[in-house]
């Protein structure tokens, strides 16, 4: 059974997806043992307690340097045995020193088709609104392996998700969300957790 430990900023919804996906078993081969936040109020860590899994704040403001505070995230993984760390609404960029200590074991999930909509400045309703502004037909989500240029590592699973006529930023980020996001990220932690 692998450890899996999750990076989150925010709300936690893709957290509470993988979470369901564990008790459901679509999550067989992986277990979530840690939940890291940089933000301590942030929802997700709610939600690591309401399921009984530890939620740990380390803040990037407490580091002068990124490296330190990249340094304390591999500290506390390694410290609680992680195989895999899931980058699940982190809205914070990692660096080399986490990349090297976990080589292909660090995946996030992006809200829109890669290589489009991605890279630095598009997180959240940013990346569905510039979608909208381009006027794309189809959009979705990607799980990719983490690498040092961001959301540009090697593509994992994508799915794609139709853009409809009356969306604004908040209904395609919903949609997306349910049809994609909390599909093909379990389905990749498993993929992954089961594959060695």
């Amino acid at each position: 059974m692998k450890k899996i430990g999750v990076l989150v900023s925010g709300g936690g919804t893709n957290l509470q997806a993988i979470l369901d996906a564990e008790k459901s078993g679509i999550i067989k081969s992986g277990s979530v043992v840690t939940v890291v936040s940089n933000k301590k109020d942030a929802f997700a860590l709610k939600r690591a307690e309401n399921a009984g899994v530890e939620g740990v704040v380390i803040e990037r403001k407490a580091f002068d340097k990124a490296q330190d505070f990249d340094r304390a995230i591999v500290e506390h993984m390694k410290s609680r045995g992680v195989d895999l760390i899931v980058m699940a609404g982190f809205l914070c960029i990692v660096g080399e020193e986490l990349i090297k200590a976990y080589p292909d074991k660090i995946i996030n999930i992006h809200p829109s088709l890669i290589p489009s909509f991605c890279g630095a400045g598009f997180y959240g309703l940013k990346v569905h609104k510039a979608a909208l502004d381009y006027g794309v037909k189809v959009s979705g989500a990607t799980v990719h392996f983490v690498n040092g240029v961001v959301d540009g590592g090697k593509i994992i699973a994508q799915k794609a998700v139709y853009v409809e006529e009356n969306d604004t930023p908040e209904t395609l980020q919903r949609r997306i969300m349910e049809q994609a996001e909390w599909v093909i990220l379990p389905q990749a932690i498993e993929k992954l957790c089961s594959a060695n």
